[in-house]
């Protein structure tokens, strides 16, 4: 994998490198980049299968990370490429029009995260979360508690143990 970032290099101002396994790589490149890049690597390198497209908050840099996995079945090898895109106001161009099913995955992360994708079908639609408003879920600013809290009622008797405590008063009730 190594060469073909070499390789790939020449052709694209790419950024970091990771190598996970022999068959398996991820590199950081420029948002304006990603666009050729895909259609490089599914006209040129055998990388024709997007096999998934998500995202990371990275909340204290302010942006977010895409990761597009590609993978190439003859080479048996996977590329994830990585783009930081700034978290307010988040936007990045599709790719629904070079992988039909990555419009699906465009639809979870508008929903999910709040990141746009203009011109992607149904993006703007209600995909998962019907009826929702409110701040997109899988925001790590969304306060899971507090939402919790808000919409569903308590249930007397539940009291949250302290794991450690609670295993060893199962385990050795003579000793409690």
């Amino acid at each position: 994998m190594r060469e073909l970032y070499e390789q790939l290099k020449r052709l694209f101002p790419l950024g970091e490198y990771t190598e996970q396994r022999r068959d398996l790589a991820f590199v950081t490149v420029p948002k304006d980049h990603l666009r050729p890049l895909l259609i490089h690597l599914r006209d040129r390198e055998g990388f024709t299968h997007l096999v998934l497209l998500t995202a990371v908050d990275w909340i204290e840099e302010g942006r977010f990370q895409l990761t597009y996995l590609m993978n190439d079945r003859a080479g048996k090898r996977d590329l994830g490429l990585r783009v930081l895109i700034p978290r307010d106001g988040a936007a990045m161009e599709g790719i629904h029009d070079l992988w039909p099913t990555a419009a699906t995955y465009q639809r979870e992360l508008r929903e999910m995260f709040g990141i746009d994708f203009p011109g992607s079908p149904r993006v703007n639609g209600e995909f998962i979360l019907e009826g929702w408003t409110g701040m997109p879920p899988y925001r790590r600013d969304f306060d899971t508690k507090k939402f919790s809290e808000e919409n569903f009622n308590h249930r007397p008797g539940r009291a949250t143990k302290d794991p450690a405590k609670h295993m060893k008063d199962k385990l050795y009730p003579d000793e409690a």
